[in-house]
């Protein structure tokens, strides 16, 4: 058996599978890809039982053929070729040998027939989404996703589509991520992806794409199409916290302010706050100011910013580091805040409309 591919498409398409291989397993297969060839093709995979990556690419061959390697031998060897195109071919013994101009390298391979089959997913159930569309989504709203095992169905987010609207959600007890968008997707979809698959999809979508990504689900595993690559992920079971009852109807203070500045003096009293010195930031709104001040252990901060402010006064306190995430996701250059008392759940959001709402509990502070 041989092949013949370009090293530069190879060695993209083992890094980006590589992100689905688990360091450790109890089936060795797994701890490899495994390679199909078919005739003009080859197929990667990589699968750890919760997730898999599966990419194409075009080699000259006329061999049918299945095995795994091993995924840092693989990886590391055709990274490290100097040649443009890179000859691999396996002999009687179960040995690969990989050839690219003066250079060759060969180790063994593992049986195919060891490598747990990919979950097969219903393609009736799909719907489509911008590809930079749902990188924004992902991005704007995993930082929210709770690493709690405790409860699993947090630790993944939440795609809710009806009437137009495709809403994905992220809440992990202090806090409540949400980011809107409208789909022609007349169907109906509620379920829970995990984390960790999101991120790889967020990580194989290119900067410039301006492709679609074709999603299909069933009960039980989703399926995520983008540009030659198919991430694979099971869902998460249970049921996910009613979002929608978390969103105040209305507020008494509304503040407009620059996102820059405002995370400007949350960073500086990021300085006085760790592990062993925590304490709220103290927020007073009023008079056209946003007023911050921190003390702890370590020193103290007291700042000042102008904003665009009405309704009543406030004071409020809250976790420096769950308010700074949530500006560092947020778009845009300003961002507007609505409050309802010192008690009640803060509510970021952009300066128009409700493309995004984070929410963030307060901090009763000392008097």
């Amino acid at each position: 058996m041989k092949f013949i591919c370009k090293t530069a498409e190879l060695s993209e398409a083992i890094n980006n599978v590589s992100r689905a291989v688990p360091q450790k397993s109890t089936i060795a297969a797994l701890e490899g890809i495994k390679v199909k060839i078919t005739p003009g093709q080859l197929e990667l995979t990589a699968y750890n039982l919760e997730m898999g990556i599966r990419t194409t690419i075009n080699a000259r061959t006329e061999d049918n053929c299945e095995f795994v390697l091993k995924a840092r031998l693989f990886s590391e060897f055709v990274r490290r070729m100097s040649g443009e195109e890179i000859v691999i071919s396996l002999d009687e013994n179960n040995n690969i040998t990989l050839t690219s101009d003066s250079t060759e390298c060969s180790f063994s391979v593992i049986s195919a027939e060891e490598y747990p089959d990919l979950p097969v997913i219903d393609s009736k159930r799909s719907f489509s989404v911008n590809q930079a569309t749902l990188r924004s989504m992902i991005n704007m709203t995993s930082y929210a996703v709770s690493t709690n095992e405790t409860k699993p169905i947090f630790t993944g987010e939440l795609f809710d589509i009806e009437n137009g609207s495709f809403t994905m959600v992220a809440i992990d007890g202090f806090r409540l991520a949400i980011r809107n968008e409208k789909t022609d997707c007349a169907e109906k979809f509620n379920f829970v992806v995990p984390k960790r698959a999101l991120q790889e999809v967020s990580t194989l979508i290119r900067d410039d794409s301006d492709k679609l990504c074709n999603i299909s689900v069933n009960d039980r595993h989703i399926i995520f199409e983008i540009n030659n690559c198919y991430v694979i992920s099971r869902l998460l079971e249970g049921a996910f916290h009613n979002y929608r009852m978390s969103i105040p109807a209305d507020c008494k203070t509304e503040v407009f302010v620059s996102k820059k500045d405002f995370a400007t003096c949350l960073e500086r009293c990021s300085y006085i706050i760790d592990e062993k010195n925590k304490a709220p930031v103290r927020c007073e709104i009023g008079g056209g100011l946003m007023r911050l001040s921190c003390k702890t252990g370590i020193g103290k901060v007291n700042d000042a910013i102008s904003a665009d402010i009405t309704g009543e006064t406030v004071t409020i306190g809250f976790n420096n580091r769950l308010v700074l995430e949530a500006l560092k996701a947020a778009e845009g250059d300003k961002v507007r805040i609505r409050f309802n008392g010192a008690m009640k759940v803060i509510e970021i959001l952009p300066p128009m409309g409700e493309d995004y709402i984070f929410l963030v509990m307060p901090i009763q502070l000392k008097k």
